[in-house]
């Protein structure tokens, strides 16, 4: 079934759009250490404290199915079923012709969110509208595919995972200032996702 297809179940009118806030480089020291490393520079420059950095991702129950979407590396994994509806280059788009230099979004359902164990103040639920569930799945297929890491659109912002989940809920029609940060925490290209989303109509 596709997901904007509604059930015919009682279920149907049961929905809920999650997030969850993972700390940056959760299960990883070396992007634990460049995040933080990251965070300290910009800090300086911009001459305030340092914050905690978070990653995001969405949990999504409608039309009695569950799934996850997250960005993550560009996998070699033997799980074709983990969703993969987007890829797109990290760094530079000519390096995206190699795996190492890849993202993928995924909509996965009954999936897993790495980490999770490390969420921070989640999960917390954006909206409880089976319409605008359904078209938060749809609009994953729809995802830009920008360079991560980069601000090709000019938003004054890199484009990176919370990019694409704050996109997503824009144009979802879910409010994004509902997802809120864990205290002292922030999401390095939040406002680069609710730019293109505003841009791209």
């Amino acid at each position: 079934m596709s997901p904007s297809q509604p059930s015919s179940s009682s279920a149907a009118d049961s929905a809920a759009v999650d997030i969850y806030w993972l700390p940056l480089g959760a299960g990883g020291h070396s992007v634990r250490y460049n995040g933080r490393l990251f965070e300290w520079i910009a800090a300086r420059l911009q001459h305030r404290s340092r914050d905690d950095l978070y990653h995001a991702a969405l949990e999504v129950r409608v039309d009695g199915a569950r799934w996850v979407i997250e960005q993550a590396p560009a996998s070699r994994s033997d799980r074709p079923d983990r969703g993969v509806l987007v890829e797109g280059p990290v760094g530079a788009r000519w390096a995206g012709r190699w795996r190492l230099f890849r993202y993928e979004v995924r909509r996965w359902r009954d999936g897993t969110i790495a980490d999770i164990a490390e969420s921070v103040d989640s999960p917390q639920t954006l909206s409880t509208d089976p319409a605008a569930a359904r078209r938060l799945l749809d609009a994953v297929g729809e995802l830009p595919t920008a360079v991560w890491g980069r601000d090709e659109q000019h938003a004054g912002e890199m484009w990176n995972s919370n990019s694409i989940i704050s996109w997503l809920l824009a144009r979802s029609d879910i409010d994004p200032a509902t997802a809120r940060l864990p205290p002292h925490g922030r999401a390095p290209g939040w406002r680069a996702g609710l730019m293109v989303a505003g841009g791209s109509g």
